[in-house]
């Protein structure tokens, strides 16, 4: 099994990852999660969207969205969307995000991300004061994009895998 040094970071390919989501990235890893990380391994989908405390509608985007979390040690790969993001969660932009913005597949984005007291908390580089946060509440995991809405999200496969690649 590799340690999550020897693995290769992943990144978005150009114009997103399309249709099919990639196999995981952290598969054949065994490295342990570092103290204070919240175990959010697995593949998720949104159930409850909500913007200012009002349901989104149905037919909003983030209402059909999905994702995988891996992780391993202090890495985090969080795929869905069309992106693969990768990153360290130490607090530093130098080890954190270094991908595209899921928007465009395009605009550079560079993020710090760290455990805070059982969330994964991401803040990107270009834009003070955002947050992006995921934690479990739980059998769920709660997704926060800053001030645009928070989800819930329900695992759509077997609790701790992570590595599903189920749709």
């Amino acid at each position: 099994m590799s340690s999550v040094r020897e693995i290769p970071t992943a990144h978005t390919p150009p114009g997103g990852y399309g249709t099919e989501m990639p196999p995981p990235v952290l598969a054949d890893c065994t490295d342990p999660l570092v103290a204070g990380a919240p175990d959010l391994r697995g593949t998720w989908r949104v159930i409850e969207a909500e913007s200012d405390g009002a349901a989104l509608p149905d037919d909003h985007p983030v209402r059909s969205h999905f994702e995988r979390i891996e992780q391993a040690g202090d890495r985090v790969v969080v795929t869905g969307g069309g992106v693969v993001h990768d990153m360290v969660a130490d607090g530093t932009n130098e080890n954190g995000l270094d991908d595209v913005m899921v928007h465009d597949f395009t605009t550079p984005l560079v993020v710090a991300a760290s455990y805070e007291d059982g969330v994964l908390v991401m803040r990107p580089r270009d834009l003070p004061g955002v947050e992006v946060k995921r934690w479990l509440d739980g059998d769920h995991l709660m997704w926060s994009y800053h001030t645009l809405f928070t989800t819930r999200m329900e695992r759509i496969d077997e609790p701790n895998s992570g590595t599903s690649s189920s749709q």
